[in-house]
């Protein structure tokens, strides 16, 4: 938690992306809307909607049907699997599940990995975790493995209240010879944070912890759902053994998750899921089934077909909307999604939004009993503040903020292990946060609106 103090000033970058441009795709400006809540869910582009319109007139289910409609559509849907290794600067197709969301997905982690924990091993994981990233170890370590006489500890790293960031010092000393994991968030949704991937690699790889095959090093897990959608992620660079975020935080309309992880892992793991396409066609009998081959071992049953191709769609057209490349329209193009073009798109996307978050943040801080959480401005964060007004209810002001137009949002955003770990009585704040097609005005008129119903709920104390 920090505070500035008025007279500071700080420098004002200049505009990353032609927001107007951007904005000309999506319905949402039209209706008066200000969208500050893009942690949660952004808003999908015009195209991504007629795209499903032109979808469905074909639609066929996929795999294994001989119609030249369920052929056309098992091409999009594989696809979209190369569309979103591309993005992640992934090996290939084989390294890519999907499921409904990050949740989902780090869950289809925990169950994969349930029986291969030995008694006595532990689980590290951090006090900025989104409950999908804490909850799920927690119920294997308390709930699912005690059952069956095995006892594997959670543990986790504490964070400095001040600054928001992750105490490394602390991580270290919790990881040791018996750490089969290590999970941690990409950025907080919650304080902005962005742990370094690079040394809690380093960290993970020098645990010590005998896997199986003969090797020692500690899995990694990062639950990336608040660092994609304005940072490029390259798994590669980072070797991270799994990688999860959601596409609807990233334009798309629909509940995709994506997961990936090494192919050596998705290749000895279980699947978390069975029935249907994971299994090999015709490899069923009384003693004996034969799961399918990579990506498919991890797609039980129908999946979301159309969901599935439109989120890949959704990143086809990011560098169409950031303007990175005007000679080709990505979009519309089937080649291959080149790893500089990605980078350069989400370098934008990210100058953009931390622009608007550092200008945010300042305005903030001219707000009597303001409080934000967190990194302060100027230092690496993901795009959205978190903050309480001594004296008024995050709630109330969230509702009011939504009277103005503003849509922000008040509550844990599901970081309830930080909030309370601050001391936060109720657990809960309120956060805006920013997507690429946000502009100044939106900013402006947000942090206006914060201060004008701050002002009416301290004048009326029977609404805070």
């Amino acid at each position: 938690m920090w505070t500035r103090p008025r007279d500071q000033q700080v420098g004002l970058p200049t505009h990353t992306l032609d927001v107007d441009r951007v904005r000309s795709h999506f319905d949402f400006a039209d209706l008066g809307r200000v969208v500050t809540n893009n942690a949660a869910s952004t808003q999908p582009p015009r195209e991504l909607a007629a795209l499903l319109v032109t979808l469905t007139k074909g639609y066929e289910n996929v795999h294994r049907g001989q119609s030249i409609a369920s052929q056309q559509t098992t091409e999009l849907f594989e696809a979209s699997y190369d569309t979103f290794a591309q993005w992640l600067n992934a090996p290939s197709r084989r390294t890519i599940a999907t499921y409904r969301n990050t949740t989902e997905a780090i869950n289809a982690v925990m169950y994969s990995l349930l029986t291969d924990f030995r008694d006595g091993d532990n689980v590290v994981t951090t006090m900025l975790e989104h409950n999908s990233d804490f909850v799920p170890w927690y119920g294997m370590c308390r709930e699912i493995l005690p059952r069956f006489g095995r006892h594997v500890e959670c543990r986790l790293a504490r964070f400095d209240h001040r600054t928001g960031e992750l105490d490394l010092d602390h991580l270290a000393e919790l990881v040791d010879h018996r750490t089969k994991l290590v999970c941690v968030t990409g950025a907080s949704n919650f304080l902005g944070t962005k742990p370094p991937l690079t040394l809690i690699r380093a960290i993970a790889d020098g645990s010590g912890y005998r896997r199986d095959d003969g090797s020692s090093g500690s899995l990694l897990l990062v639950d990336a759902a608040q660092l994609v959608p304005s940072s490029y992620v390259d798994v590669q660079r980072l070797d991270v053994d799994y990688l999860a975020f959601s596409c609807h935080k990233v334009l798309a309309p629909f509940g995709v998750g994506i997961l990936y992880a090494k192919e050596r892992l998705l290749a000895q793991a279980r699947p978390f899921l069975y029935g249907g396409d994971m299994i090999a066609t015709g490899r069923v009998a009384p003693d004996r089934v034969e799961y399918n081959d990579l990506p498919w071992k991890y797609a039980a049953g129908t999946p979301n077909i159309l969901g599935v191709i439109v989120s890949a769609y959704a990143l086809r057209l990011l560098p169409d909307l950031v303007g990175v490349d005007g000679s080709t329209r990505w979009f519309t193009s089937t080649a291959p999604l080149p790893a500089p073009l990605v980078a350069e798109t989400m370098n934008r996307v990210g100058r953009h939004t931390a622009e608007l978050t550092d200008l945010a943040l300042c305005e903030a801080m001219s707000i009597d009993g303001l409080s934000c959480y967190g990194p302060a401005a100027g230092l690496p964060r993901s795009p959205l503040l978190a903050f309480n007004v001594a004296g008024v209810d995050p709630f109330a002001l969230a509702e009011n903020l939504g009277r103005l137009g503003v849509e922000a949002r008040a509550g844990c955003h599901c970081a309830t292990l930080a909030h309370r770990d601050l001391g936060l009585d109720p657990p809960a704040s309120c956060r805006l946060s920013f997507a690429l097609y946000n502009s100044r005005d939106d900013m402006t008129y947000a942090m206006d609106a914060v201060r004008r119903v701050t002002d009416q709920l301290r004048r009326r104390p029977g609404l805070t």
